[in-house]
């Protein structure tokens, strides 16, 4: 017998596109039927965007759901899930929306399949907005595999705003239950290092400019670390005209912190350089184990799990409290946050702690 559908709110706390991805996802593993209404009915274009769509439609089709009221502006949504399968699909965005985020919804979701899924994510791979391909490879894989996440990503072409036209495929390998994962000791940063990219008509100055003014802003604050961010001119695997840098630090536990920024028309190199430097040195100063932007991605995984994780990180943000939200609502897994009192923390240090629901695959 089917049973009511859980009613959400999109128009909540953070109140965007969040808020579909991680109810999308959790209806699909959880079996469970939902309608959303008030879809980022704050914004200044409410309602479904194409990224979101297609993000829906491929968790629709990853669990041969039934999904109504799915056109771009719509404002309100259900999907009823039914059994996750494994094999290939595909999401395209026809803009420049971001893969990654595409990512966010679906991998979830083949986690609980019966086999290796493939998924052909088409869009923006370095967009606005939205994780950078680099940070989901360098910064979101590894610590994904502390949960037993494995997934492969294969670029075939990066894809830039406004023309998108980037593809990226993952192999997402199923699991039986995700581990809790602890994350509490920071150590000492003990890498530092990035890429700098243009691409298309771009001249290659452009990313040897933002290269050196990221440097020179970090050797302000961490003078005794060896600082190597490469300067690329990306050539055939590259669709349009971009530019940008990514910088990742690595701690001596293997906690790891990005600074991003792109390139807009207008926006001198050196400017978007010190933007990512200082972004990073942000996400390093209080002395959490994660960064801004892994935060919020984590909260579904945690909530999946078996067992209580843990992780340290700095203030929590909109995101992070949107995704508990909705994790909640729509799991047994229960989260709390704590101001972190130690000497190392800054006045900005929580933990942010959760029993696991310990969501099993039925499928495999």
């Amino acid at each position: 017998m089917e049973s009511a559908a859980v009613q959400l709110d999109g128009s909540v706390m953070e109140g965007g596109g969040q808020i579909l991805r991680v109810s999308a996802a959790l209806s699909c593993i959880t079996g469970t039927a939902i309608k959303i209404t008030k879809i980022r009915a704050g914004r200044n274009t409410p309602g479904l965007r194409p990224q979101h769509l297609s993000g829906l439609q491929l968790v629709s089709d990853l669990c041969s759901g039934s999904l109504q009221g799915a056109s771009i502006g719509s404002t309100d949504i259900s999907l009823t899930p039914g059994k996750i399968r494994s094999g290939n699909h595909t999401a395209d965005t026809q803009t420049a929306g971001s893969v990654c985020l595409l990512l966010q919804v679906a991998l979830p979701c083949a986690l609980y399949a019966d086999a290796s899924s493939q998924l052909c994510l088409k869009g923006g791979t370095n967009a606005e907005m939205a994780p950078q391909i680099d940070y989901t490879v360098k910064v979101f894989k590894p610590i994904m595999e502390k949960f037993g996440v494995h997934f492969d990503c294969d670029l075939k072409m990066r894809g830039y705003y406004p023309k998108g036209g980037g593809e990226v495929i993952v192999t997402v390998n199923p699991v039986k239950e995700l581990q809790p994962v602890v994350m509490t000791e920071r150590g000492n940063i003990t890498k530092i290092y990035g890429r700098a990219f243009v691409a298309g008509v771009l001249p290659f100055k452009l990313a040897k400019d933002m290269s050196a003014a990221a440097v020179r802003t970090i050797r302000k604050e961490i003078k005794e670390l060896y600082i190597n961010i490469q300067s690329l001119q990306e050539k055939d695997k590259a669709c349009g005209n971009g530019n940008g840098i990514i910088i990742i630090a690595e701690s001596s536990t293997g906690c790891l912190y990005a600074g991003s920024s792109l390139g807009k028309k207008g926006v001198y190199a050196d400017k978007i350089g010190i933007e990512a430097a200082e972004m990073l040195l942000r996400n390093i100063r209080h002395n959490g184990c994660v960064d801004e932007f892994l935060q919020d991605q984590l909260i579904i995984f945690m909530a999946l799990a078996k067992g209580t994780s843990r992780i340290r990180t700095g203030p929590v943000t909109l995101h992070t409290q949107t995704a508990i939200h909705m994790a909640e609502q729509l799991t047994q897994a229960k989260f709390t946050i704590t101001k972190c009192t130690d000497e190392l923390s800054s006045n900005e240090t929580y933990i942010i702690e959760c029993q696991g629901s310990g969501a099993s695959n039925p499928n495999l």
